[in-house]
């Protein structure tokens, strides 16, 4: 683990780091700078130079890395990495809860939870660590960028332990609606059970037959909109990648407005004109640390209207 980093923050984002190796893993005399060592470790977008040149790479006490400097053995280099330019997600990142250790947000749809590819300041957890102040702000649970609804964040590091297990053990109550077609010819109540599998670099994941259940939905229809459409209410007992977007179109009713089930429908970073219509409606769970019931509603309604 590295020490603790000698950055604050910026836009929410921790320092990013990089070691030299050990003496014995990298011999002194392979690098004869500590400039040279950045050159051969950090990849070809980071301009090495021009940080060096600007103090933006710094040892532990905070001082800054000349190109210059000898090579060192095992020793850690901070920075802050240039961002790319991102396009400003629209619609209301709404509070529903905050206390001393956890906060409770209604997320709008095309907000992506984490920092993580073209989506690091429209994120969640990027957004609310500044806006909020809260530098260890972390999510307990994940949806996906295009889903609406409660997400629950631990405030700080030393509460996220508890509430991680509830999710680990699925304590957790998470009651979900959905607009999807109207199907008469569809027994309902019904609970689907399979095996899904989502592969790395595929967009969809798939059922596969005769593997140990590890995904179930009890899926109940709430109520009608017009002729073609209903209101599902859904209830997962898992939570596997895409497993509602996944299960409703295994049902013949795939979720209004899904790029990828059950076919995967090209759309532009920046096109936010169609939102899916899944919202993560309730959370409830009895608290890790006091006992006390938890419960929490997004105020959202389905159809969801474009942000």
């Amino acid at each position: 683990m590295p020490p603790r980093s000698p950055l604050p923050a910026r836009h929410g984002l921790s320092a990013a780091w990089v070691r030299t190796p050990d003496r014995h893993l990298a011999p002194a005399d392979r690098w004869e700078t500590m400039a040279d060592w950045l050159r051969h470790k950090l990849p070809s977008h980071v301009d090495v130079d021009g940080f060096l040149a600007t103090d933006r790479f710094v040892y532990d006490d905070g001082g800054p890395v000349a190109a210059s400097d000898p090579y060192r053995p095992h020793t850690f280099v901070w920075f802050h990495r240039d961002l790319r330019d991102e396009v400003e997600v629209p619609g209301l990142l709404e509070v529903v809860h905050r206390d001393e250790r956890i906060l409770v947000v209604d997320k709008p749809p095309f907000l992506s939870t984490i920092p993580r590819g073209q989506h690091v300041l429209q994120s969640v957890v990027v957004r609310l660590r500044h806006e909020l102040g809260l530098p260890e702000l972390s999510t307990l649970h994940r949806l996906d960028r295009i889903t609406s609804g409660l997400l629950l964040l631990a405030v700080s590091r030393e509460w996220r332990g508890p509430y991680q297990v509830m999710f680990e053990h699925g304590t957790v109550r998470k009651t979900y609606r959905a607009v999807a077609p109207y199907r008469p010819d569809l027994e309902l109540p019904t609970t689907v059970r399979d095996h899904i599998r989502k592969v790395r670099g595929s967009w969809q994941a798939e059922v596969v037959p005769d593997e140990p259940v590890n995904a179930e939905t009890l899926v109940e229809l709430e109520s009608r909109i017009g002729d073609d459409l209903a209101v599902y209410r859904l209830t997962p007992r898992t939570g596997r990648t895409h497993q509602l977007r996944l299960h409703l179109a295994g049902l013949g009713i795939p979720i209004v407005g899904d790029p990828l089930y059950p076919v995967v429908r090209e759309t532009e970073v920046d096109d936010f004109s169609t939102p899916l219509q899944l919202l993560a409606a309730e959370l409830a769970f009895t608290d890790p640390v006091d006992g006390s019931p938890r419960r929490f509603v997004s105020s959202r309604v389905l159809p969801l209207a474009p942000p």
